[in-house]
């Protein structure tokens, strides 16, 4: 795997890459504490509706952006967005209002938006060869686990001498690393895109009906809600539960969310090994039926008046949910690429998959704030310890044990009904009859069971 970062321009990007993960960590820690400092015990309400802005502006804002990413040179927009993020860190250790943490939140999220779709474009043309392309891949995956264990223990290590805004410095410093490191790398010429905004709406319109009737795709969006479940109470709740409900540290709460990313870690780091032996629909709906039951755990915890067990059970907690959450969200790429028949179609599933996935977290990350600090900490655990429970049975409901197998292999096969300009059409020959083309077959709107 690491044998692609001999290729210079890569081994920058993904530096780069690394250190802005890092700086976001940072900033993740720093926004809850900033929250609590100005909200108090309403501070998951406050975290809850800034995630909720960050989901917006990814949704919203990605797919325009992305248009617009293929029209621009890509350096000057990489180098633009890391540039617009470093100073927004900067300014929020002087937000003194909520309407400020929003509005710097939004614009920091829209350069993220900005920043991402154009990296992972870059990408293919940086590693041309698709096994380098995939182990490129792979390295971000694990980039992303990583990043979700070492920002936090960095954050702990740091808030013991030192205060919580000192926090969204580093952030910038990790920003302008990354604008840095890509000045440097020598990307390849890029050739803007010519697709009209009609053809991209036609295209995106494909990729949805594609997603909903194909049962795997179908099921990983539940599975992926009740993801956003468990992800939501941690990141939102955590300074609450540690700062308000445990009467502990700043540096407790990086402390806790270190025991997430070490779960999710740890589950990243064994799955390899386990897919060898279990099916992926096994695996990962054993582990979106585990966020329930971690849910019902940390119901106990919220209810339990006094004990000092309280501590060590939430650390607990955390790491299954973790663990959970990568169990279901590590493998996810392999129904992804297996689901589509072309490098095109490719592109427009993982892009597809990013804005429905993050649609679930615009839905929980408001229902975990504002829920909590309106009714509780306790109704707010219930609340999505049921979303999990019934999303998680949506999923299995929607990928039957005899969906697995099937259409498993690639076959020839023509299609008579499709227009010429059709996207699925890419690398379809005309024939008398219609469009012939081989891929592997999954049972959706074009391909019927």
């Amino acid at each position: 795997m690491l044998t692609v970062l001999r290729n210079r321009a890569f081994r920058n990007l993904f530096t780069a890459q690394v250190t802005a993960l890092l700086g976001t960590g940072l900033a993740t820690v720093a926004l809850g504490l900033l929250a609590y400092d100005i909200a108090g015990p309403d501070a998951g309400s406050v975290l809850g509706t800034a995630l909720a802005i960050k989901m917006v502006a990814y949704v919203a804002l990605a797919p325009i952006l992305t248009a617009l990413a293929g029209r621009l040179p890509r350096r000057a927009l990489l180098i633009s967005a890391d540039t617009l993020r470093a100073a927004v860190a900067l300014a929020l250790p002087f937000a003194g209002e909520i309407w400020h943490v929003y509005t710097l939140i939004f614009v920091l999220q829209a350069a993220s938006a900005a920043f991402t779709p154009t990296f992972q474009a870059a990408l293919p043309d940086v590693l041309p060869d698709e096994r380098d392309y995939t182990q490129a891949l792979s390295l971000s995956r694990l980039a992303y686990d990583t990043e979700s264990l070492a920002s936090p223990a960095l954050a702990a290590a740091l808030l013991t001498f030192t205060t919580y805004n000192w926090l969204f410095l580093g952030t910038a410093a990790g920003f302008l690393a990354s604008a840095a490191l890509v000045l440097s790398a020598a990307l390849p010429k890029h050739t803007p895109t010519t697709v009209t905004p009609r053809r991209r709406l036609a295209n995106l319109r494909a990729d949805i009906r594609h997603f909903f009737t194909t049962p795997q795709l179908r099921a990983l969006f539940w599975m992926d809600m009740a993801v956003a479940t468990a992800g939501a109470l941690v990141l939102v709740n955590t300074v609450v539960y540690v700062r308000e409900h445990l009467d502990l540290t700043t540096a407790d709460v990086a402390l806790a969310l270190g025991a997430y990313g070490t779960g999710s870690m740890t589950a990243a780091l064994l799955i390899p090994r386990a897919l060898g032996r279990l099916s992926d629909r096994r695996l990962m709906l054993t582990g979106a039926l585990s966020l329930p039951a971690v849910h019902t755990a940390t119901a106990a915890i919220t209810t339990a008046p006094t004990g000092t067990w309280r501590w060590p059970a939430l650390l607990t907690a955390w790491c299954a949910f973790g663990a959970a959450c990568s169990t279901v969200l590590t493998p996810a790429g392999r129904l992804l690429r297996r689901a589509a028949g072309t490098p095109e179609q490719r592109t427009g599933i993982f892009a597809t998959q990013f804005s429905l996935s993050h649609a679930c977290w615009l839905l929980t990350y408001p229902l975990a704030g504002w829920l909590g600090a309106a009714a509780g900490l306790q109704a707010a655990v219930t609340a999505l310890g049921l979303l999990s429970l019934a999303t998680a049975l949506l999923a299995v409901h929607a990928w039957p044990k005899r969906a697995t197998e099937q259409h498993h292999h690639a076959e020839e096969h023509i299609h008579t009904n499709l227009p010429p300009a059709h996207p699925h059409l890419t690398d379809a020959i005309a024939v008398p009859t219609g469009f012939r083309h081989r891929h592997t077959l999954h049972p959706d709107s074009l391909h019927t069971a």
